[in-house]
């Protein structure tokens, strides 16, 4: 099988893979179409921001897809509504925490938070009443009630992760709701439009692949239907291609202030939802799935629909991101591959560092700050990071840290570990001069339990002995 040429790059070139590292990553899409036995199979890899790497397989010889080539992406759809509810909540117009039915008055279930739904822990059913909605027509379910049957909450909102298709339809109805349009139209005038994915549409437009199921113990297949979901489209219609979703994923890593801020973006993939069951490994956050492998941290989201499967992942720590679709019912582990393909080149070619350069000014009072503090007995110390943030690091690496945005009234707020949203102070005494730092209303002082520093309790009036 020859390969295609490469998809044409999402944004400016990033620097040429090795060719050691093209061949293994060709050899594994070539290894995935042959053992998983699909009719055909697209691969490609960013990084920094661009197309490095794309190719397909096909069952036919010198006709592998291209990067303009549609495949249906199932539930990677749940990532696009997402961020569409993102931008609500970003514009006011919604707050995360409301529930459903402030705005979907008597839709189930009433009770359960946006938020909820986005991860998954609104309790809701995991499928529509039947028939099956991924293999017939939406008009069968021409309303949101006709989503959801007669009792579809099977969880106390919030206790537990319930994968909810018809949750991201209720989603989707949202979008309507707040913007009067159909959400299809709003994801192409909010989205699409700016991050250049022209060929993401719910609906196949050619040049496109045909879904088919392979017989299980035979090498034979048939196609599959293909339906307009209606209502039930928001949990995973839509059909894109290698070259829109090499946009996506170069979205998903860094944002986009045209669509979403890379702030909201990392809240997206910060978990919100505890895995199920007695594996611990996999989770979810707002609208992407989360997985851990290898030690490595990835974001993004499966999908499947009759004749089709379909992956994307980031890793933000590598600058990488990966995707797999193929136009098979079963068979291709795409998830496992599309990591793979992410792996081989964060192992084989890692990112470099940014070189270390010297500040051009840092404000002395700041400077005045650094160095090490005090919690009782354990040493930290306090850097100066980009601007006027700081970093507070136990020195035997076991105390809690935390890196801390500079605010306008001169405290910090921590953004990550056990001081996310707590503040950091800087405590005077009478004279002007700095008595301790305040973090939560724990003391940081200069020397361990000193007492100018005001220590909480007191210290010992014969001090140390």
């Amino acid at each position: 099988m020859s390969e295609t040429p490469d998809v044409p790059p999402a944004a400016p070139t990033a620097e040429e893979l090795l060719p050691t590292t093209r061949r293994a990553l060709l050899h594994r899409l070539a290894r995935a179409q042959a053992e998983g036995r699909t009719p055909s199979m697209v691969g490609a890899v960013v990084r920094d921001g661009a197309t490095v790497w794309a190719s397909g397989r096909s069952m036919m010889e010198g006709h592998g897809p291209d990067g303009d080539t549609q495949y249906r992406i199932g539930s990677l759809t749940k990532t696009f509504v997402a961020v569409l509810v993102m931008r609500l909540r970003d514009e006011g117009l919604l707050d995360l925490a409301d529930p459903l039915g402030l705005h979907l008055p008597d839709t189930e279930p009433a009770r359960a938070t946006i938020a909820q739904l986005l991860a998954h822990t609104s309790g809701l059913a995991a499928e529509t009443p039947g028939p099956w909605w991924e293999r017939t027509s939406g008009e069968l379910r021409p309303e949101l009630a006709d989503l959801l049957g007669a009792a579809p909450v099977k969880h106390p909102a919030g206790r537990v992760h319930h994968y909810s298709n018809p949750g991201f339809a209720l989603l989707g109805a949202l979008v309507e709701k707040l913007r009067g349009k159909p959400w299809g139209d709003v994801l192409r005038a909010e989205v699409l439009e700016p991050l250049g994915m022209t060929r993401t549409t719910l609906l196949p437009q050619a040049p496109h692949a045909g879904g088919w199921a392979v017989h299980p113990w035979a090498d034979v297949m048939q196609p599959e239907p293909l339906h307009d979901t209606g209502r039930m489209a928001p949990a995973g219609q839509l059909w894109s291609t290698a070259d829109d979703l090499c946009r996506w994923a170069v979205f998903l890593t860094g944002g986009d202030e045209r669509v979403l801020s890379a702030a909201t973006v990392a809240e997206m993939r910060t978990p919100a939802a505890a895995p199920a069951g007695e594996d611990w490994d996999p989770g979810y956050g707002l609208g992407l799935q989360l997985l851990r492998r290898d030690g490595r941290l990835l974001a993004g989201h499966t999908g499947s629909m009759p004749g089709f499967l379909a992956t994307l992942w980031v890793s933000v720590e590598d600058g990488v991101g990966a995707l797999v679709l193929t136009n098979a019912t079963s068979g291709p582990q795409v998830a496992s591959v599309a990591a793979d393909l992410l792996a081989i080149v964060a192992d084989n070619e890692p990112r470099f560092p940014e070189p270390w350069r010297p500040r051009s000014a840092a404000d002395p009072a700041l400077l005045a700050l650094t160095g090490p503090w005090y919690w009782g007995t354990t040493p930290f110390v306090l850097r100066l990071r980009a601007e006027r943030d700081v970093e507070l690091t136990a020195l035997d690496g076991r105390g809690r840290g935390a890196l801390f945005r500079a605010e306008p009234d001169g405290t910090w707020t921590g953004l990550d570990g056990y001081y996310a949203g707590e503040t950091l102070r800087v405590v005077h005494g009478d004279d002007g001069e700095v008595r301790h730092l305040d973090l939560g209303s724990f003391v940081f002082a200069r020397e361990p339990y000193d007492e100018a520093a005001g220590v909480p309790g007191g210290v010992d009036p014969e001090g140390w002995r």
